[in-house]
């Protein structure tokens, strides 16, 4: 049977996807890149803004409507997120964020039973759940170091649909890079939702020389083959002493690096609980700029969030001009029911 595969949402997903379609071809499944040849359509969804949302059920109501026929998987951050909206859509094989590592053996089942599959787990406590993948077939590599949230931003739904934070025991990191860098891959971006926390909390108890994200950098920097590092995504707080400086001493990190401001206002950023302040911030990105003279800095930046006025988007650009991005995302704010923010 032939798969098609839809993701939404960001670079940890997309790896998820990487890590779906590898356990459906490693068990017989053909991959088809048109959705309509394929009999099985699976779809990884985000739930970042109401517009992600909104995007995600746009696709399943017109995969239900144009492919009644195809078998329907969903799962990710917007089922795990709109459960009931999810459930009535009377979806074939329906998940949140867990079991997508099952996804093969799911089908299988249902294809051998056509007994609908609904399961959701409590995304707040969970073990990480390993996802190695072998086979890209292309230049560059995501591999995926953490997954959760602790930090709770006030408008972000992330610790709600993808849990607490939960590391991945760093042995298996270094060895999927390195059977990476054999197959020729020359580029790889490690990912999770706040990658410079890395080991910091959850499940830490790991037999390793590597201690934290800076010795997770230096440690991945030695492995013959691999020309580039990047990561996403980091959170400024936790930009620590250790972690710049080993940027700066590793020749293979690329020294553009994603540094979320979100507001240039520290009323604001309060609001967000965002933990600095727009003197911390700008403080930071200097200090980074002395200690590595080349690097360069992109953002994320969020406008109109509850509460914020003129003055405060005006302390917006003011950090915009101090700190010279050389890339903004930038987003108008989007209310995440079940977030603090939401009620403000």
């Amino acid at each position: 049977m032939k798969f098609n595969i839809v993701t939404f949402g960001c670079k940890v997903n997309q790896y998820e996807s990487n890590m779906m379609k590898e356990k459906m071809l490693s068990s017989n499944f053909f991959y088809e890149e048109n959705m309509s040849d394929a009999n099985i359509i699976i779809v990884n969804t985000c739930s970042v803004t109401n517009v992600a949302d909104k995007k995600c059920l746009k696709m399943i109501r017109k995969i239900k409507r144009e492919y009644p026929n195809a078998l329907l998987v969903v799962a990710g951050c917007s089922s795990q997120n709109n459960q009931n909206v999810y459930e009535a859509l009377d979806i074939d094989i329906l998940l949140g964020n867990k079991d997508k590592s099952k996804i093969a053996e799911l089908i299988k089942e249902y294809l051998d039973t056509e007994k609908k599959y609904v399961k959701f787990y409590n995304e707040r406590n969970l073990d990480f759940e390993d996802m190695l993948i072998n086979d890209y077939n292309h230049v560059r590599a995501f591999v995926k170091i953490e997954d959760g949230c602790d930090n709770f931003c006030s408008y972000c739904i992330v610790p709600y649909v993808r849990g607490r934070e939960r590391s991945r025991n760093p042995e298996d990191i270094l060895n999927e890079v390195k059977s990476l860098a054999k197959q020729g891959y020359k580029e790889i971006t490690l990912l999770g939702q706040n990658v410079n926390s890395y080991l910091k909390s959850g499940n830490v108890d790991f037999e390793s020389d590597v201690k934290s994200f800076a010795d997770l950098l230096r440690e991945v920097n030695k492995i013959q083959g691999i020309e580039r590092i990047r990561f996403v995504s980091p959170h400024p707080k936790d930009f620590t002493d250790d972690v710049i400086e080993a940027i700066r001493d590793c020749d293979k990190v690329c020294k553009i690096i994603h540094l979320p401001l979100q507001s240039g206002s520290t009323k604001v950023l309060k609001a967000m609980n965002r933990k600095y302040t727009k003197e911390q911030y700008v403080k930071l990105a200097k200090k980074m700029k002395e200690i590595i003279p080349e690097i360069v800095f992109s953002t994320d930046i969020i406008v109109g969030f509850p509460g914020e006025t003129e003055e405060d988007f005006l302390e917006t650009l003011d950090v915009v001009d101090k700190v010279g991005y050389s890339t903004a995302f930038t987003f108008i704010y989007s209310k995440r029911t079940g977030t603090p923010a939401a009620v403000m």
